[in-house]
């Protein structure tokens, strides 16, 4: 069973204390009675509330589960698609007996909840994505958001759209920052030169910006949060005539929606 979602949808990422060295800025014991669930806010209106799992609709931690990661257009309310999308992914995640999902185990200790044994849990908390680690991307300030640019050379091999091994190392940074934000939304685009047909640029733009977003999930980031677009040759930031101009629009853009590039 994955367990991926929950530690999204919680706003929180575990770890166990051999890797409490590595968090950036603080750590702390898991404590249920400041844990996400607990806080105000997490109300739940629209048209897709009906529908929700009773497990989502009627508890708490199932309403913390819904708003942060399912309201995709941040008005406040569930629609019927964004109450489908948080049933097909608790279903995912706590498989044929939803009602049995025992969401106290899991947060006091996920490796228990899996079958492991001991461990020390530790709470990376909100404040602990690394600051430099994310200037270090450049960020830029556009209409829709913060928007950083990812060159094909640093993503793919040429015409491919299998990430390379050190991409995910160069993605971590930023899973890390959107497990501990759970309300930021995510736009990544894919863009090609003009070599090749229409066809096979529009599809390879496609294939590679939904390996970006695969990544982040395998990182543990809800996949529902994210919009992916292909553009394929279309709106290139520099000439196609030359060798330099052409790996410039060779790119994957990630734009965080609404948030200010100089936040970071």
């Amino acid at each position: 069973m994955s367990h991926k979602l929950a530690r999204a949808a919680l706003g929180i990422l575990m770890a166990t204390s051999t890797v409490a060295p590595a968090l950036a800025q603080g750590q702390a014991r898991f404590d249920p009675r400041t844990a996400p669930w607990t806080r105000p806010g997490y109300r739940l209106v629209g048209a897709g509330v009906p529908i929700l799992f009773p497990e989502l609709r009627n508890t708490p931690r199932g309403r913390a589960f819904v708003m942060p990661n399912f309201d995709a257009n941040g008005d406040g309310r569930i629609s019927r698609q964004e109450a489908d999308d948080a049933n097909r992914e608790f279903a995912r995640l706590a498989g044929p007996r939803r009602d049995r999902f025992d969401w106290d185990a899991y947060g006091r200790d996920p490796r228990g909840y899996r079958g492991g044994r001991g461990g020390t849990t530790v709470v990376e908390t909100v404040t602990t994505w690394d600051r430099g680690a994310m200037r270090n991307y450049g960020f830029r300030q556009t209409p829709r958001g913060a928007t950083l640019t990812l060159q094909e050379d640093v993503l793919f091999r040429t015409d491919s759209a299998v990430l390379r091994p050190g991409a995910i190392e160069k993605l971590r940074p930023l899973a890390r920052y959107l497990r501990a934000n759970p309300g930021v939304r995510v736009s990544i685009d894919g863009f090609t030169d003009s070599r090749g047909t229409d066809a096979h640029n529009q599809d390879l733009s496609e294939r590679r910006a939904a390996s970006v977003r695969q990544a982040f999930d395998d990182m543990d980031v809800v996949r529902a949060r994210f919009s992916v677009v292909g553009h394929g040759e279309r709106d290139p930031v520099a000439t196609n005539a030359t060798a330099a101009g052409m790996r410039l629009n060779r790119r994957v853009e990630v734009t965080l929606l609404g948030q200010r590039a100089d936040r970071f």
